[in-house]
């Protein structure tokens, strides 16, 4: 068994479980949610999407909002302005382009206004069952300190993950280095001594 191969069944015994963590109902709950959770946790998110959803989950419905009465709903979000922009500006494109559906396509919703790559990639493969790799902070800082996909940038951390992830897993792949990295390889102390994978990373060997 390769690393790569060592690692993800590694993680697969950690956290059999592993599956997103915000409450959605449609996919357009999902794309807004996601938007939100940018530099955010989903236990926040999930706490504004609560209450913004009873009367604002559908393109048509968030779009009576001004941007300055989204911004009341996600203030605690953080960059609501940024984030308010992006909701309405990608609500209005699958208003206008999509006949008020959310696109089931990768290349579709990476056109929405508004809709990084990464928001793309996670409402494509949670909301349609694609294959696709959202890198995300933990999964930007995981990748490279395992070693198993290196880049400064998440597209280029994307492209290494893709390239030794068989395509079938790569969807569940990004859940999975996302749960490691919230629940071991941590941001600024990570538990490298209760770590399962310590003998398999690059981080590891070089701080020990």
């Amino acid at each position: 068994m390769d690393k790569i191969s060592e690692i993800l069944t590694e993680l697969d015994r950690l956290y059999p479980d592993a599956r997103p963590a915000l409450v959605y109902r449609t996919p357009y709950e999902l794309l807004v949610a996601v938007i939100l959770s940018a530099q955010c946790t989903d236990e926040r998110v999930n706490k504004v999407t609560k209450v913004l959803f009873e009367g604002y989950n559908t393109p048509a419905a968030m779009v009576t909002l001004s941007q300055e009465q989204l911004e009341g709903y996600i203030f605690s979000c953080g960059f609501y302005r940024n984030k308010a922009a992006h909701i309405l500006s990608a609500s209005r494109d699958i208003l206008e382009k999509f006949g008020g559906e959310v696109p089931s396509t990768l290349e579709e919703l990476r056109t929405l206004a508004g809709v990084g790559r990464k928001t793309a990639n996670v409402v494509y493969a949670v909301a349609f069952g694609g294959n696709a790799i959202a890198v995300d902070t933990h999964v930007f800082r995981v990748s490279n300190r395992l070693g198993i996909a290196e880049g400064k940038t998440p597209e280029a951390v994307e492209e290494g993950l893709m390239k030794v992830i068989p395509e079938a897993m790569w969807s569940k792949a990004h859940h999975l280095l996302i749960w490691h990295g919230r629940r071991v390889c941590h941001s600024q102390r990570p538990a490298c001594s209760e770590c399962t994978l310590k003998g398999l990373c690059k981080y590891y060997e070089e701080h020990k």
